[in-house]
């Protein structure tokens, strides 16, 4: 019944006119849009057969129960090759290529809302209850107060610890919990000590764990009008000044890939990490470690305003395009994505999709006890973190003023005055800006 089209990263960037091509060609009468086929087909564009497209293919079974003849069209797009593609076709306003859903990484949402606004259609005048998701999610979507977007899989960040080491240094995953990041590094320094395991590992250059510190305490690279506040911004400082405090204690060991970081969890090098939910998958690919690990919440920044223990990293948000048949879509969303325990109690046991939509969180599913991680329910609890995590401001250019932080910590890490660090990565920013 599905006719799914999927393409080559190579393919689709190289040759988009190919692709849109071959878009054309899975049956939605001569465009990859649904605006005007008068019939009852979405085309989805998004990436990862095992996750976002297993997603999409079970809500399109969840719909169907009310809605037969409803059918999706989905195409697998890489994320790199999804940017690239709306890149050119807002720069030549081929709008009518565009399919009627595509996946947005959340920290991109308003870079390609506010550059390229004629991509999408708001949901004005849908029947989705944005209060049901956590509002800093909903933030990524949302300019000037008009939502563009529907939440789906939760970058919700989690504290993950090995609770075998952890007993064996004489503590519990309670002593983790609602602490500080002063706290935290005491006790890494004592568990390090006493097993010989740091407690955290990290892809050295990268500003994940500095990021989800920044957000925790509901702060931002940027200023309300979008302009840069990487000088000056006292969380900024406190998170790379606690990052360096814990490199330098040992407690955290930088490596130097995503596969070597993956290693430390899986050949059971560190003690724990710090990361979105969506980690626990590859965690949970050491055998040989189940029951011995526990989830809590992450430390927050010591003598910071509105500092908190919760934070996210990565997620993603649906987008109907302006090309679309924008009641169906949206109508689509609201019944599953956006209303649907059913769907998200499918996906949560296979693709491990942990829902934003927090009435999931009440589910029979929701709330089983996880073998792997010693029977805690981990998956309610992470969507309790949810709403507590802090809104913050990733403007339009979130990703370069993450890469010039991230130099600016080699930097620092090697020496370098940090004020001098930070003022020449604001500097960058400001250029890649004009």
């Amino acid at each position: 019944m599905k006719r799914s089209t999927k393409l080559s990263a190579g393919a689709i960037a190289l040759a988009l006119p190919l692709a849109l091509t071959l878009t054309s060609c899975s049956g939605t009468g001569g465009d990859s849009g649904g605006e005007g086929d008068g019939d009852n087909t979405l085309t989805v564009w998004t990436w990862d057969p095992a996750f976002n497209i297993y997603a999409m293919e079970e809500a399109e079974k969840v719909y169907q129960e009310d809605n037969p003849d409803f059918e999706l069209e989905i195409v697998e797009v890489p994320w790199d090759d999804l940017q690239t593609k709306l890149t050119t076709i807002a720069q030549s306003q081929a709008f009518d290529e565009l399919p009627d859903i595509f996946l947005m990484q959340n920290n991109a949402f308003q870079k390609n809302g506010l550059n390229y606004p004629d991509l999408f259609s708001d949901f004005s005048e849908s029947d989705i209850d944005f209060s049901e998701f956590p509002e800093s999610v909903v933030e990524y979507s949302t300019i000037d107060g008009v939502n563009y977007g529907v939440p789906f899989d939760a970058g919700t960040a989690i504290t993950a610890l090995r609770t075998d080491v952890l007993t064996e240094a004489g503590y519990t995953v309670d002593d983790f919990t609602d602490i500080t990041w002063d706290q935290y590094l005491t006790l890494g320094e004592d568990v390090l000590a006493k097993t010989g395991q740091p407690l955290l590992s990290g892809q050295a250059g990268s500003a994940d764990i500095p990021m989800m510190m920044l957000q925790s305490a509901g702060a931002s690279l940027f200023d309300d009008e979008g302009n840069p506040t990487i000088v000056d911004n006292e969380a900024l400082e406190a998170a790379i000044d606690v990052y360096t405090q814990l490199v330098e204690a040992g407690v955290l060991v930088e490596v130097n890939s995503w596969d070597e970081y993956i290693g430390t969890l899986v050949n059971a090098n560190v003690a724990g990490t710090i990361n979105g939910i969506w980690i626990v998958g590859s965690i949970q690919t050491a055998e040989d470690q189940a029951g011995n690990w526990g989830v809590t919440n992450l430390p927050k920044l010591e003598g910071i305003s509105g500092a908190t223990n919760y934070s996210a990293n990565g997620g993603s948000s649906w987008a109907i395009s302006s090309n679309a048949d924008v009641e169906l879509a949206s109508d689509f969303l609201a019944a599953t994505f956006a209303g649907s325990t059913e769907l998200y109690d499918t996906i949560l046991p296979k693709a491990g999709a942990v829902a934003n939509w927090i009435p999931a969180g009440d589910s029979d599913v929701y709330n089983q006890p996880i073998d792997f991680f010693g029977g805690q329910p981990i998956f309610a609890d992470v969507v309790a973190f949810g709403p507590e995590v802090p809104s913050n401001n990733t403007g339009a250019y979130y990703y370069e003023a993450r890469d010039a932080v991230s130099t600016a910590m080699t930097q620092i890490m090697g020496g370098t005055d940090p004020a001098t660090a930070l003022e020449e990565a604001q500097a960058n920013v400001e250029f890649a800006m004009q």
